[in-house]
């Protein structure tokens, strides 16, 4: 079976298109850096479809511990065929409290959300190679236009895209690169950047949307799985999902 190591993978975006990757046949590791239990429970939910699941312990922005990740994953699996960077941290001042910025969270951001996966797709790099795999990785419609995220949260995004195009360079032709990048998903992480106006932005952006709903989880999570297991030619790219919001205001 192919294999894939999902960055992130305890819960939220991570958690979601790692099941898919399961349902559709790929062993897999659950990559946490704190969620033991629901990790855990991950590899359970996975494991339900018939593949191989194993939870590994990993902050990404410490280079040594990504590389004992990618190897943890080929020592227990053989292969490694597709590497999803889904890992990422953020910051709660607003974008406009300049002065609110506190640099060492803001290092904190960088470090997991791009230093994080370059450093990660550089151990992966061989076993990738050998395998004709390849990596999706997780950006944010923040990185491409001015959004509510904290300032080091989108900068971040914006050097994922940026990565995103260039390793698919370097990787290539053995080694597909593709990005996606959802725009608001309903759910925990957006509950928290909007505070309290969560439920009415959240029904107006929907409104604003051709497609008239918000992203989910499950709507990403597809997106990821079809980089991973078609589009041959396709490589360097980054997927807006999020009902058609970008493209039409």
């Amino acid at each position: 079976m192919p294999t894939a190591l999902i960055t992130g993978s305890a819960g939220g975006i991570g958690r979601a298109a790692l099941l898919r990757l399961a349902r559709g046949g790929y062993d897999v590791v659950v990559n946490y850096s704190r969620s033991r239990d629901r990790a855990e429970q991950t590899v359970k939910d996975a494991e339900a479809h018939g593949v191989r699941a194993v939870a590994v312990a990993a902050d990404v922005s410490d280079d040594q511990a990504a590389r004992v990740l990618v190897q943890s994953t080929v020592d227990h699996f053989g292969r490694l065929d597709l590497l999803v960077n889904n890992a990422g941290t953020t910051m709660d001042t607003p974008p406009e409290d300049l002065d609110g910025v506190d640099l060492a969270a803001w290092d904190r951001v960088f470090a997991v959300n791009v230093r994080g996966l370059f450093q990660v797709t550089r151990a992966a790099a061989p076993h990738l190679r050998t395998a004709g795999g390849t990596v999706v990785n997780v950006a944010s419609i923040v990185g491409l236009r001015p959004g509510p995220q904290p300032l080091a949260y989108a900068a971040s995004k914006a050097a994922v895209i940026s990565l995103n195009r260039t390793l698919s360079r370097i990787l290539a032709p053995e080694v597909r690169v593709n990005a996606v990048a959802p725009g608001w998903i309903a759910g925990e992480w957006m509950e928290r950047t909007l505070g309290d106006k969560y439920e009415g932005l959240m029904e107006r952006r929907a409104r604003m949307t051709p497609m008239k709903a918000n992203v989910t989880l499950d709507d990403v999570a597809e997106s990821i799985y079809a980089l991973a297991t078609s589009h041959p030619f396709v490589t360097g790219e980054t997927i807006v999902i999020d009902g058609g919001f970008t493209a039409t205001t």
